[in-house]
């Protein structure tokens, strides 16, 4: 079975997403900038169907998450944006439109069960049981491959308070939100020790790699 990773963009006062989502501006005030970083890099463009773009020390790091996922979790609120009966979501679709940028199976953990939706690209399959039934298939999925958390912090959380986090990637973009959603609230009464594995600068965002402790 391969490792659970968490990969994720944190500004550098420790914010996931900016104050007041919305489905205009799903990650808050503010909070695409986050990812400006990974908006030119060819791997990225490549994953959603565009052409061009850089090829740098960020896109190898990109490069390498990449290849390195078997599948994906996330949580409700990073596939649509919404809460409640999926009848209610005005975004049940998702934010990808008919193809998935994944290109791997993708795990979304929700309270409202639904079927498996098709996407060129991948399959999102929606699990309704409990964290520990969304890894098992996750990882079934993956085989020896990683399972990649994308998002977003709850289900961040989540995996770290039950100890099933192997490894942590944080690129650190250099902006202040000020607010909004932090990545590593609610880690439970003793937090997991880290140990830096690798630390990657560029002009536009460091890459820290961190090894969780049991």
């Amino acid at each position: 079975m391969g490792d659970l990773k968490l990969d994720i963009t944190m500004s550098l006062d420790g914010f996931v997403a900016g104050p007041n989502q919305t489905l205009e501006e799903p990650l808050g005030a503010g909070g695409a900038r986050l990812h400006e970083w990974v908006y030119g890099l060819a791997t990225w463009r490549e994953h959603h169907g565009k052409a061009g773009g850089e090829t740098n020390v960020d896109d190898e790091v990109l490069q390498e998450q990449l290849a390195g996922s078997g599948a994906v979790l996330m949580g409700r609120r990073m596939f649509s944006g919404g809460s409640g009966p999926w009848a209610e979501d005005p975004n049940a679709g998702g934010w990808w439109g008919d193809e998935s940028p994944f290109n791997v199976p993708v795990f979304v953990l929700t309270h409202h069960p639904r079927e498996q939706l098709e996407l060129k690209g991948g399959t999102f399959t929606f699990v309704a049981d409990s964290l520990e039934a969304a890894l098992e298939q996750a990882h079934a999925a993956a085989g020896d491959r990683a399972v990649m958390i994308a998002g977003g912090a709850d289900v961040a959380q989540q995996c770290l308070r039950a100890g099933r986090v192997d490894e942590v990637q944080v690129h650190i973009a250099p902006l202040f939100l000020g607010g909004g959603v932090r990545l590593f609230d609610n880690l439970g009464g003793e937090p997991p020790s880290l140990e830096v594995t690798r630390v990657v600068e560029s002009p536009r965002v460091t890459h820290v790699k961190y090894r969780v402790g049991r």
